[in-house]
């Protein structure tokens, strides 16, 4: 029998979203644009919501990207857990978890941003450094992942 979590680590708070490549010169990733950082599009779950469906929901609402434009890697999936301010309460921490995808655009359209200062597609070039908490760890882990996944690697066109 396995020792249960403790209270204060179950997450109380879900975040889905994706990291989108596509092909251009260069393979590329998306990010957003906030005030003050970089970030995926992502977002909270909705009430009876899964974590693929919120995940396909908030990249659509952030960059008006076609879900049936998007090619999902059934071998991965990045979790993530780190401590936040409540919305509730600020001065409160709770442990919130984030799931992202990997995904690929299959054709070029316009990105819309409608929650974000603006976007940029980032040249995959790792190591990467560009946000600490969530964004780098993400990234070394699909560094990882391109090495061993034959479908992925085919279909960014990475030699083998």
């Amino acid at each position: 029998m396995q020792p249960s979590e403790p209270d204060s680590l179950k997450p109380s708070v879900f975040s889905s979203g994706y990291l989108i490549f596509r092909r251009s010169v260069n393979i590329q990733f998306l990010l957003m644009r906030h005030d003050d950082r970089w970030d995926l599009p992502k977002g909270h779950l909705d009430a009876g919501e899964t974590k693929p469906q919120a995940a396909i929901r908030e990249l659509h609402e952030e960059t008006g990207l076609s879900p049936e434009l998007i090619w999902t890697d059934p071998g991965f999936v990045f979790e993530h857990r780190y401590w936040v301010a409540s919305r509730k309460d600020p001065s409160r921490k709770v442990m919130k978890e984030l799931t992202i995808y990997l995904g690929l655009l299959l054709e070029e359209e316009e990105i819309e941003c409608t929650e974000h200062r603006g976007f940029r597609w980032w040249n995959w070039c790792p190591p990467h450094r560009i946000q600490e908490q969530t964004i780098d760890p993400l990234l070394a882990t699909v560094e990882k992942h391109l090495l061993r996944s034959v479908e992925i690697r085919s279909r960014l066109h990475l030699a083998n």
